[in-house]
């Protein structure tokens, strides 16, 4: 499995489709990814017929195979806990909670069409939305927006995904200082998941 050395934290906002996406590619690849999920996510009103490799899955199921996927990976995972606030620090950025304050080295706000945090952290907006390049980073640096908060109408499961995808990826990318690849071959499966056919 592709690992970058690193002990840089990134707190994900919102824990969807794009939120746990980039939590998952951000701990598998050696980052510390933090999840703050307070289970509003669209995806209990869904059923997923149009996500690529899953033929006919309710949104809620999806969302519990998701979570014990990033789980497994050793994601911390803040469950019903809301982020308040979002401000930059010297050393990155600080979020805070009813429960307590936390820093990180990046963030990644995923809230849906809920765009409050990226105005309050001062994103450029085009138009109604958060204004991202294609790596999903807004005008503030090492601070990246996703989904619904990025697109008009777009609002995609699948589309969500990807984009938290880019957003850990180009984090990865930052951190190595080239162009990191997240690209597993069956031998990498047996590697991380041989000790479990062991067990059974």
């Amino acid at each position: 499995m592709s690992q970058t050395d690193t002990d840089a934290t990134v707190s994900i906002v919102g824990g969807g489709p794009a939120g746990l996406s980039a939590a998952l590619f951000a701990q598998k690849n050696g980052l510390q990814a933090r999840v703050f999920d307070t289970d509003g996510t669209w995806m209990h009103k869904a059923h997923l017929f149009n996500y690529l490799g899953v033929g006919s899955q309710d949104g809620t199921a999806f969302m519990e195979t998701a979570r014990r996927q990033v789980d497994s990976f050793g994601v911390e995972r803040h469950q019903g806990e809301k982020v308040t606030a979002v401000n930059e620090t010297d050393d990155g950025f600080s979020l805070e909670t009813d429960d307590g304050s936390y820093e990180a080295d990046y963030v990644v706000l995923a809230t849906g069409a809920n765009r409050d945090l990226a105005e309050s952290l001062g994103c450029a907006f085009d138009g109604d939305v958060v204004d991202v390049g294609v790596d999903m980073e807004t005008s503030v640096d090492d601070a990246y927006a996703t989904g619904a908060m990025v697109r008009a109408e777009e609002w995609q499961a699948v589309i969500s995904a990807g984009d938290g995808a880019a957003a850990a990826l180009n984090i990865l990318s930052k951190e190595k200082g080239e162009h990191f690849h997240d690209f597993d071959v069956p031998a990498d499966a047996d590697e991380a998941f041989g000790a479990m056919s062991d067990e059974a």
